[in-house]
């Protein structure tokens, strides 16, 4: 899948296609596995290419295998299976692992705070100087609190008994990811979207 060249894609890739002299091709999407060991990491394709809207709706996932070059490896993944939090409709998406499919789940909500920045104290452990953990889990009061650093909003909801027995990722939501490949299913380049600032000098 060839994506549309945005000036973001476009500043990212380029130096992709300078290193490597002949074109080949770029995908992105959000992390649903990472393992290390392997060497690979499998994602859901974003289907648009505004960074502000994603879509991460295309299926099956696809693995691919990670470059064998660490210098062509920017910040390892995180892994997470929340796609979507709808915050209008009270609806989480997850990527169901069982299924290999996508799950939406209504949930209550008890608590929603809105344009919360990443340093919002909220959010940001200042004496620590690093971002709290989320998602939080409280699995006797049944809710579950999660922060979306690209909607700004901090929610916790109450589910249903048997989702607590999902793990703690499912909750999560995966780094944006970047692969340059010309081979389908290897990476010559990964860059992590999610923990890159690519206007930082």
């Amino acid at each position: 899948m060839v994506k549309k060249l945005s000036l973001f894609t476009i500043l990212t890739v380029l130096p992709f296609v300078l290193a490597c002299g002949e074109l080949g091709k770029v995908d992105q999407g959000k992390v649903i596995e990472f393992d290390k060991e392997k060497g690979t990491v499998t994602i859901v394709r974003d289907k648009e290419s505004d960074p502000k809207n994603p879509d991460y709706s295309y299926l099956p996932p696809v693995t691919y295998e990670m470059p064998k070059d660490p210098a062509e490896i920017g910040a390892l993944p995180k892994a997470g299976k929340r796609m979507k939090l709808d915050t209008k409709k009270n609806q989480i998406v997850i990527f169901d692992t069982a299924t290999q499919n996508f799950k939406t789940i209504a949930y209550k909500l008890i608590e929603q705070r809105e344009n919360v920045g990443k340093e919002d104290p909220l959010v940001y452990d200042q004496a620590a100087d690093k971002p709290k953990n989320f998602p939080v889990i409280d699995r006797e009061k049944k809710t579950i609190t999660v922060y979306s650093k690209r909607q700004k909003i901090l929610t916790t909801f109450s589910l249903p008994d048997e989702y607590f027995a999902l793990p703690d990722n499912t909750w999560d939501a995966g780094d944006e990811v970047r692969i340059y490949y010309k081979e389908e299913g290897k990476a010559r380049r990964f860059m992590n979207v999610s923990k890159t600032d690519i206007f930082k000098k």
